[in-house]
């Protein structure tokens, strides 16, 4: 499997194209938001007007038509494209790369992770050590996992049976294009979900998710029990 199976890098984003090859693993592209950011000029657009409430440091472009809350904190280095919507209490705490029409959303935490145009985070959310593909969708309280339990580094299951070994600790989420979870649904370290695939809510998943398919966990009917107090 390599990063062109799952997203395209877009048009908004061809500054950084050199750094994000579509021949390779999925997860180098995670290892590559740091490399892609070091040494630009980042700094917000002139004419950008940032509320008091804003707290921007470090290194961070910010486009001139960004919508921006009245509470908010961005740490660099980060680049924040066009029209993206950033909503009350977001934090954006460096290695931050967002495409054009993204919504970074209420009370979101984004680390090491590169979202691609028209990617929606709207509530509750951690994206960490991921990649979002261009127009993937989280549902509220979706946690982009990206730390093994017990600290090993992150191998991930194939569908084929085969394991790879990332080397990574830390790893987060890679979802291709169109990809979706839903409401509070658990992306296991270094899952890989296929273009168009979905994740039901309240799902813990771990793996891979082919393309243009739905993972979900089969439950029966609720059982009840009376109160005892």
């Amino acid at each position: 499997m390599t990063a062109g199976d799952l997203f395209a890098l877009p048009g908004s984003l061809a500054t950084f194209a050199s750094h994000f090859p579509p021949d390779v693993q999925p997860w180098i592209w995670v290892k590559s938001i740091a490399a892609a950011l070091a040494g630009r000029n980042l700094a917000p657009d002139p004419g950008l007007a940032i509320p008091a409430g804003v707290s921007i440091e470090g290194a961070v472009f910010i486009d001139g038509s960004v919508k921006l809350p009245h509470v908010c904190t961005i740490r660099g280095p980060a680049w924040i494209g066009a029209r993206t919507d950033i909503r009350p209490g977001a934090f954006i705490r460096g290695n931050v790369i967002v495409g054009e029409g993204c919504v970074v959303g209420n009370s979101c935490e984004f680390k090491n992770a590169l979202l691609m145009d028209g990617v929606q985070v709207p509530h509750f959310s951690y994206v960490g050590d991921s990649v979002l593909g261009n127009k993937a969708h989280l549902g509220a309280g979706v946690i982009c996992s990206n730390f093994r339990l017990d600290q090993k580094p992150v191998s991930i299951r194939m569908t084929d049976g085969t394991i790879a070994e990332t080397g990574m600790r830390k790893l987060g989420a890679m979802l291709g294009d169109a990809a979706e979870a839903g409401c509070n649904a658990v992306l296991q370290p270094g899952c890989i979900l296929g273009k168009r695939a979905v994740v039901f809510p309240l799902t813990s998943f771990a793996g891979v998710a082919p393309p243009n398919t739905i993972a979900k966990v089969r439950t029966g009917a609720p059982a009840f029990f009376p109160r005892r107090d």
